[in-house]
């Protein structure tokens, strides 16, 4: 049923989760459908991914009251207009920055409103046929365990299939060929096959896509995902980090880190020989930009480095929240640069393709701080060979041909998440 009557563009887009908006630097995004590329035997469901309550209007939790439009007027507020808040030197700067960036944005809404076949397709992005059996809410907090002094200790069961020839030695065996146990925490689990594999901690099941990667630790760990040869390292590095909050209710959700730590995160270790593409997610805090600008990206040697934005809408096409909102506004940003291998050579210096600026990225967010995926959308500016080798740092769940590092990255892999794919 899907693609009868649409467009060719909406046909792509019902198949990869991409659609480009005519005439503007902008792109809608579906994570859902985007993931379910990474799996064999089984896809996210989008009533689980997209678990935020929206009521009919597409009006979702915490969002603006009705009344509000998308850009920061009030019709029908007779309640009194508090007093402005003097802005500091800092939030100056951002607002400017903001003012700057808006035309953009609006230009980027706008194309998403005037195309009526991609707004229609909405309504089937949180709908699949086994909403009703996830209600799950309860997790595993990985985080908790992994401080444990029993952590060591704990492994996991990675279930193959009948037809998987695994070819991994060494590991310790269960009942039959097709079931391994293995050390959870600061061990590099691997799914070398084609298939999706089963895995199973503590009787939880959690789904690893096919040819995917993954290292649960702490930062102290890190190192375990360095590469043994700077030509097995990796051309896309995505960083999405817990940076520190002094919100006690972004605290209450997940532990934050230390902004100085990040500076001594491995990348020039990490980084294949013919450079990497790397993607740090960031707040919208000015106090933050300075610190990545003058501190991380010089530590890490970023360079070429170029903005995204990730501007956050409801089902019905509306924006998130509202626009010129100062502390709560519904996008944000993306530092992109490239990283280059330390050379002996100044005269080796290698050449990059030029990264588009200012380009805006649109989709519905999913859970709590849950980012789109970005590898389809990148892939033209990674360099080095092909299929590139991509790293998630701080990563909360696993993507087909990628390696994710993290506290927590079987955190959106709990079986709940999914169903199995119909046959066909």
């Amino acid at each position: 049923m899907e693609g009868k009557g649409f467009s060719e563009e909406l046909c792509s887009f019902l198949e990869s989760g991409i659609y480009r908006l005519p005439e503007c630097n902008a792109v809608f995004v579906d994570p859902v459908r985007v993931l379910n590329c990474s799996y064999s035997g089984y896809k996210v469901s989008a009533s689980r991914y997209y678990s935020r309550t929206f009521d009919s209007c597409g009006r979702g939790r915490g969002t603006s009251p009705e009344g509000s439009d998308s850009f920061g007027s009030k019709k029908g507020n007779r309640k009194k207009r508090k007093r402005p808040v003097e802005l500091n030197e800092k939030e100056l700067v951002a607002e400017k920055r903001h003012q700057e960036l808006r035309p953009f944005l609006v230009e980027a809404h706008d194309a998403l409103l005037g195309t009526p076949d991609l707004l229609n397709a909405f309504a089937d992005l949180m709908r699949d046929e086994h909403s009703s059996l996830l209600e799950k809410e309860l997790e595993q907090d990985f985080v908790e365990i992994g401080s444990l002094w029993q952590a060591p200790l704990y492994e996991i069961s990675l279930h193959f299939g009948d037809s998987i020839e695994i070819q991994d030695e060494g590991l310790q065996t269960e009942e039959s060929s097709r079931k391994r146990v293995v050390p959870i925490f600061n061990n590099l689990i691997s799914n070398n096959t084609s298939k999706d594999m089963v895995t199973e901690f503590l009787n939880w099941r959690y789904i690893v896509p096919n040819r995917s990667s993954f290292y649960m630790s702490d930062l102290r760990q890190i190192h375990g995902v360095i590469p043994a040869c700077s030509d097995q390292g990796f051309s896309l590095i995505v960083i999405d980090p817990p940076w520190e909050n002094g919100s006690a209710h972004q605290k209450a959700l997940y532990p934050t880190l230390p902004n100085r730590h990040l500076i001594y995160l491995p990348i020039q270790q990490l980084v294949h020989t013919e450079g990497a593409l790397l993607v740090l997610w960031m707040t919208n805090r000015e106090k933050l930009r300075c610190f990545i600008e003058k501190e991380l990206f010089p530590a890490w040697a970023v360079s070429n480095i170029q903005t995204f934005y990730w501007l956050k809408v409801k089902p019905n096409g509306s924006l998130l929240g509202q626009l010129d909102l100062f502390h709560h506004r519904p996008y944000e940003h993306l530092l992109i640069g490239y990283v280059e291998p330390k050379k002996t050579a100044p005269e080796s210096r290698m050449t990059f393709k030029n990264l588009p600026d200012k380009q805006v990225i649109i989709s519905i967010p999913g859970a709590y701080s849950r980012k789109p995926p970005l590898g389809k959308l990148l892939e033209d500016f990674v360099p080095g060979p092909k299929p590139s080798r991509c790293l998630e740092l701080f990563a909360r769940e696993l993507v087909a041909g990628w390696t994710s590092w993290g506290n927590e990255v079987l955190r959106f892999q709990d079986s709940t998440y999914f169903c199995e794919k119909s046959s066909p």
